[in-house]
């Protein structure tokens, strides 16, 4: 059994595959499998991923040819397939930073005792994550994940633990993975190594810009669902979070005593932030 199971999902990523895998192929960290999960509705990415397996690079491929409802329904194909004691998701027109960067992560100091652990990600291409090269995005604490995601080429989930989360909920077209680092967070502590682990192409769905409507439209109640939160806690209430308008909203419906109490929490949590107070 390896110890890492590296899951690719493709569509039509024939221009790219190849430099994916080379950046597998050079890792000095060899105790692994990569399953590329292909969606395309043509054999062009399969064929590439057969060209490189014929080369010699000694790169476990295993390679899956199907339909899929997107990349997130990829992953969960892929998921439950792997053989692996951990799981690592990385996208087709992605690269691992380094030829050290598994055996960095995947060292027994860097995995004991956790059921998440995760890096960083260098942005390839300008886009809303910033300049190309700019490094995203440093360690992590609830409030943080509250307002932005982890990106899912930074982390490395103990398999086990994966499934008992469940699968990646393919409602949510843009920030699948986003809902389920959530889910996560909820269950354990994720431990960060300060590496950069992938150079991630911004150019992909998450890079777009594009707004995920149906993760934001629920994103308030998983979050009070997940962490079992009140409408006044400060976690939601902070101008960090990126659900404080529905909060608003939420409180409104729900009476003045919600919607008096939630000002209340904002005004203290204001002036907690004032240079010498709190």
């Amino acid at each position: 059994m390896p110890k890492l199971s590296i899951v690719i999902p493709t569509f039509n990523s024939e221009a790219t595959i190849q430099g994916c895998l080379q950046s597998i192929a050079m890792q000095t960290f060899t105790d692994y499998e990569v399953i590329v999960q292909d969606g395309s509705p043509n054999e062009d990415t399969a064929r590439k991923v057969e060209r490189f397996q014929g080369t010699g690079k000694n790169v476990a491929i295993r390679l899956f040819h199907e339909r899929d409802r997107g990349p997130y329904d990829a992953m969960n194909k892929a998921t439950s397939k792997a053989r692996g004691d951990w799981l690592y998701y990385l996208g087709s027109d992605d690269e691992l930073f380094d030829e050290r960067v598994l055996a960095t992560m995947m060292s027994g100091e860097k995995t004991a005792g956790c059921d998440v652990t995760y890096g960083n990600v260098q942005s390839v291409g300008g886009s809303v994550w910033g300049e190309s090269g700019t490094i995203y995005d440093g360690p992590f604490d609830l409030k943080k994940l509250l307002s932005r995601n982890i990106c899912h080429q930074a982390i490395i989930y103990r398999a086990e633990f994966a499934r008992q989360v469940g699968e990646f909920n393919t409602k949510y077209a843009l920030y699948a993975d986003w809902d389920f680092n959530l889910r996560c967070w909820a269950r354990t502590k994720f431990k960060y190594v300060d590496v950069v682990v992938a150079k991630y192409c911004v150019s992909g769905l998450s890079g777009s810009g594009k707004r995920d409507e149906a993760f934001f439209r629920d994103f308030v109640a998983n979050v009070l669902c997940y962490f079992n939160l009140s409408l006044f806690s400060p976690l939601v209430n902070s101008t960090g979070f990126c659900g404080l308008s529905d909060v608003i909203v939420m409180q409104r419906e729900k009476g003045t005593f919600y919607s008096l109490g939630g000002r209340v929490m904002r005004r203290l949590l204001r002036l907690r932030a004032q240079p010498g107070i709190g």
